[in-house]
């Protein structure tokens, strides 16, 4: 696969990535009465719910970041994928397996979206130098 094709992969990636947990967010802060409900019969408190909502909308928006803050976009792709696995063992839980299909679709999205942020900025991990005084 080229470098075009893993950026138009990618991109997309993104933006339906950003598109999906953006108006989550933004349903979590401002109380929307569905996405509560169903936050709620899964048992999560109403400080949880807007703390979800504040750090989805974070992370939205470091995501849309071209080409900075990749080690941080690490930490929000980690925060999107407990975020799925959270919200699939709770539905398969609490509303069975048929609730579990947007979990699965969005893992998949963010799994593929993830793999082609990692061809695009392969990770370095080595210690900085350290210079002597």
């Amino acid at each position: 696969m080229n470098s075009k094709t893993t950026k138009i992969i990618y991109w997309t990636g993104i933006v339906l990535t950003s598109l999906w947990f953006g108006a989550s967010g933004f349903f979590e802060l401002t109380t929307n009465p569905i996405v509560w409900g169903i936050t709620q019969q899964l048992g999560y408190p109403a400080h949880f719910i807007y703390l979800l909502g504040v750090f989805k909308i974070a992370g939205v928006i470091t995501l849309l970041i071209p080409n900075k803050l990749l080690r941080l976009k690490e930490w929000v792709f980690a925060g999107v994928f407990f975020d799925i696995l959270f919200a699939f063992v709770s539905k398969i839980c609490v509303l069975g397996f048929p609730a579990t299909i947007d979990a699965i679709i969005a893992f998949v999205m963010v799994s593929v979206t993830y793999f082609m942020f990692r061809k695009l900025y392969t990770a370095t991990y080595s210690p900085a130098a350290i210079q002597a005084d």
